[in-house]
């Protein structure tokens, strides 16, 4: 079987799709299993996936169109047996994709929201979207109905950690002065862009004064992660918390993974580097905002979620749709009327049930 994991969205969602993968390969040893990703973090984390046999990158975003469509012309040329496109992929351009490769099974989902304007008909084997399951779950239905047997406990996230990102990040932190013994929490105050999904971050001085509080109690270290276009976001934060934390500026997304490996806790808004960091099973404080944490939370490592539970909530679901806030006064109040002290009880909580495990 040949087989091609359409993996076109985030790092969080192509990770979330992992576990999936672990049963598709235990189930078809002899599949040749090939990955394709349109974000270059994807293929990164990807490289290192025994299950996969060949990742291949093409950056639709920023491609032509027409020389896209060659490029999926050639991928048409390798008679792959069955495509398959991750949860949640539902926009009408990645159901296109997987048309034009032409597999004869082309698996995805039926969304309960714009699902017939994204063209989900296009795929031709489809299982139902089911908001109270992980999007681990919903990816597993896919691949079961590849014949694959669903075990009672699904497996955790899979990222593989290579020694060379492993040495990367032991440079960096003896760079930094940084000693084995010091407390380490990662802070990601970041998100997507895309969608509006800047109002789901938490306020950049609510991470600074936690961050005061963590350096005042415990004595601890904040390591500051995301991209380049996340570094002034995160050098403000610094600047706000007196400059006590230390902004990760690595040369890729691995080495930034074999650090989030290195800390104690990771406190993040819901976005890639939480599931990056359920995926090496760090424990997460996660903050959520008009998302669903019935299919985001942190699979398969300790956690705490912290959000406002409002009757509006959860408002965002898988469509085309930008994110909009139904309130005319106090926008995304769901965020913004979390504080300080809630996100700092639930990391205490989470510590201390850690040290009662221990």
């Amino acid at each position: 079987m040949n087989v091609l994991i359409l993996a076109l969205s985030g790092i969080g969602d192509a990770l979330m799709f992992s576990p999936a993968l672990r049963l598709l390969r235990q189930q078809y040893p002899d599949a040749r299993i090939n990955l394709l990703a349109m974000f270059a973090g994807v293929k990164e984390l990807y490289e290192s996936n025994p299950d996969v046999n060949e990742v291949l990158y093409w950056d639709f975003l920023r491609r032509w169109p027409f020389s896209s469509f060659l490029y999926l012309l050639r991928l048409r040329r390798r008679r792959f047996d069955v495509t398959i496109s991750v949860y949640p992929q539902n926009r009408w351009p990645y159901n296109l994709i997987s048309l034009i490769v032409g597999a004869p099974k082309r698996l995805g989902h039926d969304y309960e929201h714009a699902n017939t304007r994204s063209l989900n008909f296009l795929n031709n084997v489809r299982v139902g979207e089911e908001h109270r399951l992980h999007n681990v779950e919903q990816n597993a239905k896919l691949v079961e109905s590849l014949g694959v047997q669903l075990p009672p406990d699904l497996p955790p996230l899979q990222l593989t950690l290579r020694e060379k990102d492993k040495a990367e990040a032991d440079q960096w932190l003896r760079s930094q002065g940084i000693e084995d013994s010091r407390i380490l929490i990662g802070f990601h105050a970041g998100s997507a862009l895309f969608k509006k999904h800047i109002h789901k971050r938490w306020a950049p001085e609510k991470f600074a004064a936690l961050g005061r509080k963590l350096k005042k109690e415990q004595d601890a270290i904040v390591l500051l992660f995301g991209g380049p276009e996340e570094y002034k976001l995160n050098e403000r934060i610094n600047r706000e918390m007196d400059g006590v934390g230390r902004v990760v500026k690595v040369p890729s997304l691995s080495t930034s993974a074999s650090l989030i490996s290195r800390c104690n806790v990771m406190i993040c808004n819901d976005a890639g580097l939480m599931h990056v960091a359920s995926a090496l099973r760090v424990p997460v404080v996660s903050i959520f905002a008009y998302t669903n944490p019935l299919g985001l939370y942190p699979w398969k490592t300790p956690h705490r979620v912290v959000r406002r539970d409002l009757q509006c909530s959860p408002c965002f679901y898988y469509s085309p749709r930008p994110v909009r806030c139904v309130w005319s006064n106090d926008q995304f109040r769901c965020i913004t009327h979390i504080e300080v002290e809630e996100v700092w009880e639930a990391v205490k909580g989470l510590q201390e049930g850690l040290n009662r495990r221990s």
